[in-house]
């Protein structure tokens, strides 16, 4: 589906948006004598003119950082909910803002998770930790990963959990994003912000009074960086198990029938490009299925269930959707299943082109980024939630 903000009326819009603004900002008063294109106190040398200290480089100036963004009226909500959108909405609302933060933050305890250090084990043991701590029976993909083509294999290992649906455990959707990083710095975006995001799901569906009807896993990949290896393996070893019932009329399935993969991949940063100092006015949550796949209208409906949600359960940002998902999680499921990626930019056409400063570096850390930032991620989870709530009939039962 073509994201219509980037047609020729949407940049015309954009253009007359901007300078409606510039002409409010001339008005509201004289720029002190000496200030105009300085560089700010604190600034490292050779920053460019007006930008912020401790901005990434080549930022632009702002108000200040994790200052409330209203968004226009309309934009999100407004939509008349259902007795069974109320009901979702109950679920999605369990989501603590407060709690996603502080996931992403004990995840860059373990720096950037890079597969085969023993930080990245040490991460790995964490997460089963948490999940375990609300109540889940974790369990573990094993598999070999080769680092170079001259070298022995080495063993890696993932973990995921399910919520097992009451009515139909047999069918499920998976939530994935991952957990191994790179660049040396805390991995806190790419992917603490994901990993996160499904973790903070599966706390929120843990809920003793949370049923639902199908059942949902949350799987947490390692290897990405280095190949989808970790994405591959689960399908390689997996696949073939669906739907069965193991022993027979136990009611168990141990790899229930795959409904749809949904990935997360770096979700907290939307600052345009060129790179401004705060979220952009237009900051959305961006999902993206795969137009040259076995599986794309059916892909491309998970995206619209997706985008739906985003209306009707996000707070803060709304949703688009693109057709060229690429480098992620959900790329070894899309001639499978309906596999879509929720990102803060489109992969190829803005991530690719530099749209995010701390990508695979240093400066990707938890001080690097604000609340305005973690919001953006937070509405991902709404979206996320949202949607498979509604398609596995999550309900918060009567006490």
């Amino acid at each position: 589906m073509t994201d219509f903000r980037r047609s020729p009326f949407a940049r015309a819009a954009h253009r007359i948006l901007i300078g409606g603004a510039a002409v409010a900002l001339l008005g509201a008063g004289a720029v002190p004598a000496g200030a105009q294109g300085g560089t700010p106190p604190g600034a490292p040398a050779g920053a460019q003119p007006g930008a912020q200290p401790g901005a990434p480089p080549g930022a632009r100036a702002g108000t200040a950082p994790g200052a409330p963004r209203p968004i226009p009226r309309g934009v999100l909500g407004g939509v008349p909910m259902t007795a069974a959108d109320s009901a979702v909405k109950d679920v999605v609302d369990r989501l603590d803002f407060e709690s996603y933060k502080g996931l992403i933050k004990g995840l860059t305890q373990f720096g950037d998770r890079e597969q085969g250090t023993e930080r990245n084990a040490r991460a790995n043991d964490w997460i089963e930790a948490q999940l375990r701590s609300w109540g889940y029976a974790t369990e573990r993909v094993k598999y070999e990963y080769r680092p170079r083509v001259d070298a022995p294999p080495e063993p890696r290992e993932q973990v995921y959990a399910t919520k097992i649906g009451t009515t139909t455990p047999g069918e499920m959707y998976i939530i994935g994003a991952h957990m191994d990083g790179r660049g040396g710095g805390e991995a806190a975006n790419d992917d603490g912000s994901g990993t996160a995001l499904v973790m903070e799901i599966a706390r929120v569906l843990a809920s003793p009074d949370v049923r639902t009807a199908r059942s949902v896993r949350f799987a947490l990949w390692n290897n990405e960086e280095t190949g989808l290896n970790g994405a591959r393996a689960y399908v390689e070893q997996r696949a073939a198990l669906q739907g069965i019932e193991e022993p027979r009329g136990s009611g168990r399935f141990p790899e229930p029938k795959w409904l749809g993969m949904i990935q997360h991949d770096m979700m907290l940063w939307d600052h345009g490009n060129p790179v401004t100092w705060q979220q952009a006015l237009d900051a959305d949550v961006d999902i993206e299925f795969q137009l040259n796949s076995a599986k794309a209208t059916e892909s491309a409906r998970l995206a619209l269930d997706l985008l739906n949600a985003n209306r009707l359960f996000a707070t803060d940002h709304p949703a688009v959707m693109s057709n060229a998902m690429s480098n992620t999680d959900s790329t070894p499921f899309m001639d499978l299943v309906p596999a879509v990626s929720l990102r803060e930019n489109r992969r190829l056409y803005e991530t690719g082109r530099g749209a995010n400063p701390h990508w695979h570096r240093p400066t990707d850390l938890f001080v690097s980024f604000t609340d305005a930032d973690f919001r953006l991620g937070f509405n991902a989870a709404q979206t996320t939630l949202g949607a498979v709530a509604r398609l596995v009939e999550a309900r918060i039962a009567a006490p």
